[in-house]
């Protein structure tokens, strides 16, 4: 865990450059304290950009830089049957044949980074006193809608995680080392959720918004198993909202950044090393550090093929260099005049690609999985709509009258193709462990029960001086 999460006021959020996109302003200046330091709204709102600036991550190659969001795609779509690297060796290479070591760099890039963004957001929070009575509610809500969304993301990745919800001092390692049970962490999110629906609207795209947070402890309660009815109940306030709907031209969703359908981004600014990012080079041949990681899996390809409609042609591509390999098509940085995709910067590594964490046709079809209420099969009208607007974006209008489970599954495997949600849908879904068994099996890759968790990171187990248990398997 980040040595900041130990420190109450040794903060260097001044250092913080905002994500250059709705929350450009205010920004800080110079290094300071953070003791006396928050004094006012403005001054608050430095860490409140700080937090979103903590989940964009660094553009850097350095693992001593936090790269959050930047690297999530080796620990989501790296480890289910999407994506895997293109020369199988490396670093990289653990998380398509699940032998993830406990010193894994990348692993522990994340969970450090993650618990950089947990910190930020408790800070905000230990400052509320400062903000004016007009903005204090809005400060708490989008401290708690970020707290909430790393925490989720860690407890399903790592299971139980340290529970922090305060700033805490250096001598406190047994709250910042003992591991939660994941029923308290839900609790904390959706506590926290619940205070972020209540004090947000839809008036952004880049930062916490109402429709984030609803369709965030919907995704909460579908993953739990514990409460459908309001899962449905949450999604169907952010379809009725009239904010939101989905693009006709599916390409769109991605080179036409704050679109009609995007409800949660993280904001990217081309050409400025502090607010750009390079995923989207890593994912190329060549043209980052890597020779191309996140390459299409010949399963993947095959399931696009057969259900992508229209979407097909800007999910994936050939790698024109190496043309038995295919490439992730929805953040190409440097364009494709076949596909119409212009460069979103002069320098690939450079890019200004937004990273969409929510978008309106995942709320669409988590609808339909709210409905579905953990059954094998639904007929309902309102699940029929939900589905059948998502098919008819992508020309296939042949009309559904019935959905599956695993019509469901395969449905969002290929609309979300590629963004970070197949992993999580597959364990969700209960079927994580069967269908990734086959898909190891015929890759020739070792999958077992227990590579469903990362392991803690061995630094962890190490600084924590036995209060952390490691995870079975590791």
């Amino acid at each position: 865990m980040n040595k900041k999460i130990y420190l109450i006021l040794g903060i260097t959020i001044l250092t913080m450059v905002s994500c250059g996109k709705d929350f450009l302003e205010p920004e800080p200046e110079s290094a300071i304290s953070a003791e006396g330091y928050f004094q006012n709204s403005e001054q608050v709102e430095t860490a409140v950009i700080g937090m979103y600036d903590a989940i964009q991550g660094v553009n850097s190659n350095d693992l001593d830089d936090n790269f959050s969001i930047q690297r999530e795609f080796y620990i989501t779509e790296m480890r289910s049957d999407n994506t895997r690297t293109k020369s199988r060796e490396g670093e990289a290479a653990q998380f398509e044949n699940y032998r993830v070591t406990t010193s894994n760099g990348i692993v522990t890039n994340y969970y450090i980074s993650y618990f950089e963004i947990i910190y930020r957001a408790n800070l905000v929070l230990a400052n509320l006193e400062a903000a004016s009575e007009e903005d204090v509610a809005q400060f708490e809500a989008e401290a708690k809608f970020v707290r909430a969304y790393a925490y989720f993301n860690l407890v399903r990745l790592f299971g139980p995680v340290p529970l922090i919800d305060r700033l805490i001092g250096p001598l406190e390692k047994e709250i910042a080392f003992t591991r939660a049970s994941e029923g308290a962490i839900y609790d904390l999110i959706i506590s926290d959720l619940n205070t972020a629906i209540s004090g947000l609207d839809n008036s952004s795209r880049n930062r916490a918004s109402q429709a984030a947070a609803q369709t965030l402890l919907a995704k909460v309660y579908l993953t739990t198993g514990s409460n459908y009815t309001e899962a449905q109940t949450l999604l169907e306030s952010v379809i009725n909202s009239g904010d939101y709907s989905l693009e006709s031209n599916f390409k769109d969703v991605f080179y036409n950044e704050s679109n009609s359908e995007v409800i949660y981004a993280v904001g990217y600014t081309s050409d400025i090393t502090s607010d750009s990012q390079n995923f989207s080079a890593e994912m190329l041949n060549s043209v980052g550090r890597t020779s191309g990681v996140n390459y299409v899996t010949e399963d993947a390809r095959a399931a696009l093929d057969a259900n992508g409609g229209n979407r097909t042609a800007f999910s994936y591509r050939q790698d024109q260099a190496q043309p038995t390999q295919y490439q992730v098509a929805k953040y190409i940085p440097n364009g494709d005049s076949d596909l119409g995709i212009e460069p979103t910067s002069s320098n690939p590594e450079l890019a200004g690609n937004d990273w969409i964490v929510i978008r309106y046709a995942d709320v669409l079809l988590l609808h339909v999985e709210a409905i579905l209420a953990g059954g094998q099969e639904t007929s309902s009208t309102a699940a029929l709509n939900s589905f059948q607007k998502i098919r008819d974006r992508a020309g296939l209008t042949d009309t559904v009258t019935s959905i599956t489970k695993e019509d469901l599954l395969e449905e969002r495997r290929v609309e979300l193709a590629f963004e970070n949600h197949r992993f999580f849908d597959l364990v969700r879904f209960g079927v994580a462990q069967e269908v990734l068994s086959e898909f190891a099996q015929e890759n020739g890759y070792d999958f077992s029960a227990t590579d469903l968790l990362l392991p803690i990171p061995q630094r962890e187990i190490n600084l924590s001086n036995g209060l952390m248990e490691q995870n079975p398997g590791y």
